[in-house]
C-alpha cells in the first residue's frame, strides 16, 4: 500500500538530491530542531502535527500544511524528494501533481542545503522504527 502511494507520487516527483539523511546524527538533529522551529513550525506545528483538517481543501482550493509526524505522509517519500520540496517548494509537475497549487514556499536562498538536511533529520526523530525503515529503503532504492 505504501509503495503504491509512493509509486503514484513518483510519476511527477523528480528528486534533486540523493543520499540518506540520518536521524541518529545528534549534531544534525540539534541544528534541525532549531531550523524547524524557526522556519517550519508556524505551519507544520511545534509537534509536527500539521494544520487542522489538513486533508480538506481550503476555500482557495489549497490544502493546509500536512503533519510531518507518523500521521502524515512525509515518511512515504525518499529523502531526495523531501529535500527538493523544502528547497524548491511544491512545484507543479515536478514535486507535486500538475497544476497543483500550494502555500509551501521554496527555502532556497533562506536555508543552506545542510540546514534543509538537518530539518529533515529532526523530523525523522518523530517517526517510529518501522516508518524509518520503510523510508530508508525508499531513499536507498536504485532509481
Amino acid at each position: 500500500m505504501v509503495l503504491a502511494a509512493v509509486w503514484a507520487y513518483g510519476v511527477w516527483l523528480k528528486p534533486a538530491s540523493a543520499g540518506y539523511i540520518d536521524p541518529s546524527d545528534d549534531a544534525m538533529v540539534d541544528l534541525g530542531r532549531r531550523v524547524y522551529h524557526a522556519q517550519c513550525a508556524a505551519c507544520h506545528g511545534a509537534k509536527l502535527e500539521g494544520q487542522p483538517n489538513w486533508r480538506t481543501r481550503l476555500a482557495n482550493g489549497r490544502l493546509p500544511a500536512p503533519p510531518h509526524d507518523i500521521s502524515g505522509h512525509t515518511w512515504h517519500h525518499p529523502d531526495a524528494v523531501l529535500f527538493d520540496i523544502v528547497k524548491n517548494g511544491l512545484v507543479p509537475g515536478v514535486t507535486a501533481p500538475p497544476r497543483y497549487e500550494s502555500d509551501m514556499p521554496a527555502y532556497a536562498g533562506i536555508l543552506s542545503d545542510d540546514e534543509i538536511r538537518a530539518s529533515l533529520a529532526y523530523i525523522k526523530t518523530y517517526w517510529p522504527k518501522q516508518a524509518l525503515d520503510v523510508q530508508r529503503k525508499l531513499t536507498l532504492q536504485p532509481q
